[in-house]
C-alpha cells in the first residue's frame, strides 16, 4: 500500500511539473522585418518601417498609423525581448523629448512610454539591452537606468563618475559574464566622460567594478557567446586618434587584442559577428573570425552596391544580414537589403529616413 502511494504520488507530481513547463513555439520562417529609421536631427520625423516578406509591401511608417501619433525625435535604438520591441528615442538637448516606447511586436501598437525628462529637458537615453527580465538603458547624462520588463517602470539608476563630476556621453552597451559593459565615448558636447574607457556593471549587485582603458571614444560594443567582447573605437576629429577593434575578455575585463580597423558599427548574433568597415570609403561588411579576432572578406558577393552603410542587424532565425543605406544621409528615404549567408540579396525595401536597426516578426510551427 505504502509502496502504491508513493508511485501515485510520483506520477502525481510529474504530471503537475509536465502541466506547467511552457512550450517554446517553433520558428518556421521569417514573417516580416520593422526597420527603425533615426530620420534628421531636429525634424522630429523618426519613424519605423514595416516589410511584410510574403506581399513584398512595404509601409514606411506603421508605428504613426497604428498609434495616431509620430515616433519622436532622433529615435536611436531598436530591440527584441519576449513579446515586446523597444525602441530608444533619444531626444534633443534642451527639450523634454526623451523616452523609450515599448510596443506590442505582433502589431506595432505602444504599450508605454517611459518618460527619460525632466520638466524642460531630456536625459538623453541612447541604448538598451537586456539581462534576467530587467532592460538597461545608456543615457549621455551619465546614468544607467533599470527597467523592470514585468511592470515597465525604471527600478533603478546608477550614476556614473569621473572623479567629482558625472561620466557623461555613455553610448553603446552589452552582458557578458553576469557584468554590463558600457562605452564611454569622447563626445564634443559632453567634456567629462571618461572618453576612452569601457565601465564594467555587476549585475547582481547593480554596482561599479571597473574602467577598463580600451583607447579614445569608444562607441559600439558587442558580447560573443564565449564571453569576448568587442568594442569599436572611432576616429575623433578633435585628436584624429586612429579607429579600432578592441577586444576584452569578460573573465579577466582585460584587453586581449587590438586592431586598427576603421568601423562603423556590430553586431554579434550566436556565432556570426559582422561589422561595416570604412564606411565613408568603399565600405563593405565584414565578418570577424571569433577565435582570431580578425576580420574576414566582404559579405556581398553580387555586385549589390550600398551608398551610405548605416547599421545592420543579424536575423537570429535564419543567419541573413540586414544591411540599413541611408543613400547618402537623406532625411526622408532610406533602404534596407537582406543578404543571404552566400552574400546574395535575397530581398530589399524602402525605408524612411536614416535606417538602422531591425526587429523581426516570424511564422510558427
Amino acid at each position: 500500500m505504502l509502496v502504491f502511494l508513493a508511485v501515485a504520488m510520483l506520477l502525481s507530481a510529474c504530471k503537475k511539473e509536465r502541466s506547467i513547463t511552457p512550450k517554446v513555439p517553433e520558428i518556421s520562417g521569417t514573417k516580416g522585418i520593422y526597420m527603425l529609421c533615426e530620420g534628421l536631427w531636429g525634424q522630429n520625423n523618426s519613424a519605423i518601417s514595416y516589410y511584410d516578406i510574403a506581399t513584398n509591401k512595404v509601409e514606411k511608417d506603421i508605428y504613426s498609423r497604428v498609434n495616431k501619433a509620430a515616433l519622436g525625435e532622433t529615435a536611436n535604438d531598436l530591440k527584441a525581448y519576449g513579446s515586446k520591441m523597444y525602441c530608444v528615442v533619444s531626444g534633443t538637448q534642451g527639450e523634454a523629448k526623451s523616452f523609450i516606447d515599448v510596443m506590442d511586436i505582433a502589431t506595432c501598437k505602444s504599450l508605454k512610454r517611459i518618460s527619460f525628462n525632466s520638466t524642460n529637458d531630456g536625459f538623453m537615453p541612447r541604448y538598451i539591452t537586456f539581462y534576467k527580465d530587467k532592460a538597461y538603458v545608456s543615457r549621455y547624462d551619465g546614468k544607467i537606468s533599470r527597467i523592470d520588463t514585468a511592470s515597465l517602470t525604471v527600478d533603478g539608476e546608477l550614476q556614473l563618475m569621473n572623479g567629482t563630476k558625472k561620466a557623461e556621453g555613455l553610448e553603446g552597451l552589452a552582458v557578458a559574464n553576469g557584468k554590463l559593459y558600457v562605452t564611454n565615448s569622447s563626445h564634443p558636447y559632453y567634456p567629462n566622460g571618461l572618453k576612452s574607457k569601457v565601465t564594467v556593471i555587476d549585475l547582481n549587485t547593480f554596482t561599479k567594478v571597473k574602467d577598463i582603458e580600451v583607447g579614445n571614444n569608444p562607441a559600439r560594443i558587442a558580447a560573443a557567446n564565449n564571453g569576448d567582447l568587442y568594442v569599436i573605437t572611432w576616429q575623433d576629429f578633435t585628436i584624429f586618434n586612429d579607429p579600432t577593434l578592441v577586444r576584452i575578455n569578460s573573465n579577466t575585463d582585460a584587453v586581449t587584442q587590438i586592431e586598427k580597423y576603421d568601423l562603423g558599427t556590430i553586431n554579434i548574433v550566436k556565432d556570426q559577428a559582422w561589422v561595416t568597415k570604412d564606411v565613408y570609403n568603399k565600405s563593405t561588411v565584414r565578418p570577424i573570425d571569433l577565435s582570431t579576432g580578425k576580420l574576414g572578406n566582404s559579405l556581398i558577393t553580387d555586385g549589390t552596391t550600398i551608398a551610405t552603410m548605416y547599421g545592420l542587424t543579424v536575423n537570429p532565425f535564419d543567419g541573413s544580414v540586414v544591411v540599413a543605406d541611408s543613400e547618402g544621409n537623406n532625411g526622408s528615404t532610406g533602404k534596407a537589403y537582406v543578404f543571404g549567408l552566400d552574400g546574395k540579396t535575397k530581398y530589399s525595401f524602402a525605408t524612411a529616413g536614416l535606417p538602422q536597426h531591425a526587429v523581426f516578426t516570424y511564422t510558427y510551427k
